[in-house]
């Protein structure tokens, strides 16, 4: 073998993840929201992108005719034609023929039910329309209105041990921190710390500074005189309330049957936790990437363009600064950001198209739930989609991933949609773990509070009704609902009728 130095060409192929391709993948797992937030980044990085549509009485430029095709473009594709050398004009009017239209839908004013949420010109809300979060009073804090209670209630000396005592103070009401550690930390006795709280304690809501459950209902028990012996002493059993206990009770507070109906009634009339009621941080809700509405003898699926902001491209800046006198530096940026504006708006619509179809191909499989609810959602899996769609498994992950559908049934995720097989008792075509999970669910609302039904009985009911399914299966799903066993579903009833 010659060790001399030489030249070899060798031809082999790979797969390479441009920057384009890895952003176009990474859009695809980003729900509407999120996509809203990538692209305010990168309107600050580019200066040739824009949001929004054209300024008033400005007329878009006409743009060529679309070439019609069979399948979308891939991402490859969409990079060569992305580039800066392209003169098709990207800042076309969204509303037009000229755009693509995601679905048939795009002409018949939305699926929304009238909310307006996809009616306005380019899918983004007017800048200057009402914000419906405005609409709701400014709740005041617990903390806030603790406090605003304690400047009128104690003098300078005291407040300063309220003001801690009460940063303490945990968003259901109950204080957390042992009061002999707030005494060492202020280096104040501990006889002094116990009565502030014992003031703070008296604060609106009731309940609110106590340090352990029976301590809140105490409190609440004493602001409306029925603090009693036989109280006190239910409040201090009430490991054995939730047993259901109730003859044990009886013999420890001392009462019969109708006192300890009554007794119970009125614990239940208390608040375990005071002070959620002063709020906290408001829950966001969850907004719908897609919607799906019945049209004719089918289904109309339409994407939520409310919450799809438009982007535009500034080819009127870019000419203007392509025409300025610059170094051969500042023009390879210019023609880069132009590539990357132009990308990215290809790279969103490639996005739109691709979750519209595989939004469709999900309904088209699942027509039996939207037609008649869970009971009839069929198994169906990821592959499943692929294989219809003709793509790859894991863009279908991908784009099923933080995304919601908004039908008549309600607001689903995607990922809800795809269920595991549980195999029919006749042997006929298998069922969705959801349509059983709905079966068993119903079947315990239905059950007779004088014979709770066990595992074993709910097995052999859905055995009645075609579903062949194990004991630990049932089990399983039973708490995957947050359904009790039929020993805790006895005491509630139990405690239920007592009350």
């Amino acid at each position: 073998m010659s060790l001399a130095p030489r030249l070899d060409l060798r031809q082999s192929q790979s797969l390479v993840m441009t920057p384009q391709l890895q952003q176009a993948i990474r859009l695809l797992a980003l729900s509407n929201l999120e996509i809203e937030g990538f692209i305010a980044e990168e309107i600050e990085k580019n200066p040739l992108l824009e949001a929004g549509g054209s300024e008033p009485g400005e007329a878009p430029e006409p743009a060529e005719p679309a070439v019609e095709r069979t399948e979308p473009a891939t991402a490859d594709e969409l990079v060569t034609d992305g580039g800066a050398a392209t003169g098709e004009s990207l800042d076309v009017d969204f509303a037009a023929e000229t755009f693509h239209h995601d679905s048939p839908t795009d002409s018949i004013g939305g699926l929304d039910g009238g909310l307006g949420l996809g009616g306005t010109a380019g899918g983004a809300m007017p800048e200057d329309g009402p914000d419906l979060d405005g609409f709701g009073n400014p709740e005041t804090g617990l903390h806030d209105h603790l406090l605003a209670q304690a400047g009128a209630s104690f003098d300078p000396g005291d407040l300063f041990v309220a003001t801690h005592l009460i940063d303490q103070i945990d968003e259901a009401g109950y204080l957390t921190v042992p009061l002999l550690d707030i005494a060492n930390r202020l280096n104040v006795p501990l006889a002094r710390i116990e009565a502030v709280l014992a003031v703070v304690q008296t604060f609106d809501p009731t309940g609110v500074g106590a340090r352990n459950l029976g301590e809140c209902l105490a409190l609440q028990a004493k602001e409306v005189d029925r603090y009693d012996p036989c109280m006190a002493a239910l409040i201090d059993n009430l490991d054995l309330l939730a047993r259901g206990e109730i003859a044990r009770l009886k013999r420890i507070c001392g009462v019969d049957d109708e006192d300890m109906a009554d007794m119970i009634r009125e614990l239940r009339g208390y608040d375990p936790k005071p002070g959620c009621r002063y709020g906290g941080e408001a829950v966001p809700a969850v907004v719908p990437d897609i919607f799906v509405a019945p049209r004719g003898g089918g289904w109309a699926v339409e994407i939520n363009s409310a919450t799809l902001p438009r982007v535009l491209v500034n080819r009127s800046y870019y000419a203007e600064l392509a025409g300025a006198h610059g170094d051969k530096a500042s023009k390879s940026w210019l023609s880069d950001c132009l590539a990357s504006a132009n990308w990215l708006v290809k790279a969103l619509d490639q996005r739109q198209r691709t979750i519209i179809k595989v939004a469709a191909e999900i309904v088209k499989q699942q027509d039996g739930f939207f037609r008649h609810g869970v009971a009839h959602l069929r198994p169906l899996t990821l592959r499943q989609v692929a294989d219809a769609i003709e793509m790859h498994e894991s863009t279908v992950s991908r784009v099923t991933s933080n995304k919601y559908l908004s039908c008549a049934r309600g607001l689903f995720e995607l990922k809800y949609f795809f269920t595991s097989a549980i195999q029919s008792a006749d042997g006929g075509e298998a069922v969705s773990a959801e349509a059983v999970k709905s079966a068993i669910k119903a079947l315990i609302a239905a059950e007779d509070p004088k014979a709770i039904l066990s595992d074993d009985t709910l097995v052999d009911m859905l055995k009645d009704k075609g579903f062949d399914i194990a004991r630990r299966t049932v089990a399983k799903y039973r708490e995957a609902m947050g359904i009790g066993s039929s020993v805790q579903r006895r005491r509630q009833k139990a405690l239920e009728g007592v009350g």
